[in-house]
């Protein structure tokens, strides 16, 4: 009955002609004519046939290479068709679902299949903003070669194609703070007063001979060996601000995305200054899809990252409050960056308060009024002043963005001209 309903035009025209001519050949009982019917009648039903059989014999895959992508660059996507069957296919149109906004609709002409052949048809597609887009499934049209049957059939399959925020990268600057990355780190101090097997332990089969401490072994009358000394690792926190209030702007243009890229080359940068890290949202809790605890450097620890940046939504929360409370439980990171969209004056002494007294605080402060063109009046102008100067008291470094400008400009205005800590600093 599906096939029936597939039947095209021509194919309806092939029954219609057909049963005429049948019902003149008995009528007038000519012979010729009923062979005529006969044929006319017959072939599209034998393309009803071939039609249906072939929809179950063609199979198909999808590769999508890289399945995540920065906005704005492209991506592959192939499509292997494959006939398992031992009979040639007919013609097959191959159309493939992207999402709205994306591009059009890529379609593939494929005139037949050889049996147990492939065919392999590949497409491009770019999206301008971050996101997680589903591309299928494919829908595929059987036709015979006489025109006269087509069935669509959808294959269930999907792919999820990643668009993540531009990463750009960041110069390495001398930060303050507690102490440095893991590659820079200084062993943990061993006391070097007392007793001389402070510092040792046991012998364990497997311990190198050259870490025994032999006034030790005398002493105790048992091999004994040093201890190890184990980096201290440098912890961030990176808080992105995402309400829907505090962003200017539009799309790919917003305030709000520039946020984003700017989070997202923060979180690379620092992970691969080996520091262990968190980000936060506005409400102090963890990205979709990372828990709020601290992240320790993983193989795949900027995919995760980048794909939770990618999916970010903006929320409604009306203030940095909570956020705020959640950078205070932060107080023994290194290193703190807020990027932060428009500031109230209760935002600001909020994360002014909470400012620990060690601690590197880094505020990414956005201009989003200059986002959409708009000069800020008296009022928006003393407020942002006063945040600036606020923040800057209570020990921040205010870094203030204007639309147009790069992150990679402003990350060197963060690093102070001079340290007091010594090698108690934080190169990020």
């Amino acid at each position: 009955m599906r096939s029936l309903r597939g039947l095209t035009v021509r194919g309806r025209s092939f029954l219609v002609a057909g049963a005429s001519a049948l019902g003149c050949a008995v009528w007038l009982g000519m012979q010729d004519l009923l062979r005529v019917s006969v044929l006319l009648l017959t072939l599209p039903f034998i393309s009803m046939l071939v039609v249906w059989r072939t929809q179950h014999t063609v199979t198909c895959t999808r590769t999508v290479d890289p399945s995540r992508v920065p906005a704005g660059e492209e991506t592959k996507v192939t499509l292997r068709l494959e006939n398992s069957s031992l009979v040639p296919t007919g013609l097959l149109l191959a159309e493939d679902t992207l999402p709205r906004g994306m591009s059009a609709r890529p379609r593939f002409v494929i005139d037949r299949l050889d049996p147990r052949g492939q065919r392999d048809v590949f497409y491009k597609v770019r999206s301008q903003v971050r996101g997680r887009y589903r591309i299928g499934p494919l829908t595929l049209r059987v036709a015979d070669p006489f025109g006269m049957c087509e069935i669509a059939r959808a294959f269930a399959g999907v792919d999820d194609l990643i668009v993540i925020p531009v990463v750009e990268p960041l110069p390495v600057v001398l930060l303050g703070g507690e102490w440095t990355g893991s590659n820079d780190s200084h062993p943990s101090s061993i006391p070097s007063a007392g007793e001389d097997d402070i510092g040792t332990r046991e012998y364990r089969h497997g311990d190198s001979l050259h870490r025994v401490h032999w006034r030790s072994t005398a002493r105790r009358g048992e091999l004994m060996v040093r201890r190890e000394e184990h980096p201290r690792q440098s912890r961030a926190t990176i808080l992105l601000d995402a309400r829907a209030g505090a962003h200017h702007g539009e799309g790919k243009n917003s305030s709000l995305e520039w946020a984003v890229s700017a989070t997202a080359s923060l979180s690379v940068h620092l992970t691969r200054r080996e520091f262990t890290l968190r980000v936060m949202n506005e409400t102090g809790d963890g990205l979709a899809g990372l828990s709020s605890d601290v992240i320790a450097p993983l193989p795949d620890v900027e995919g995760l990252l980048l794909d939770a940046l990618a999916v970010l939504v903006t929320s409604n929360t009306p203030s940095l409050r909570e956020a705020s409370l959640a950078l205070a439980r932060a107080g023994s990171d290194s290193l703190v960056i807020a990027v932060l969209g428009s500031l109230s004056r209760q935002d600001a002494a909020d994360l002014a308060h909470r400012r620990q007294g060690t601690t590197t605080a880094i505020a990414v402060l956005l201009r989003t009024e200059t986002w959409v063109g708009v000069t800020p009046d008296a009022a928006a102008e003393s407020t942002f002043e006063h945040n600036v100067a606020l923040l800057r008291n209570a020990g921040w470094r205010v870094v203030p963005v204007r639309a147009g400008d790069r992150l990679p400009d402003l990350w060197p205005l963060a690093a102070r001209v001079g340290t007091t800590g010594g090698d108690r600093s934080v190169v990020a």
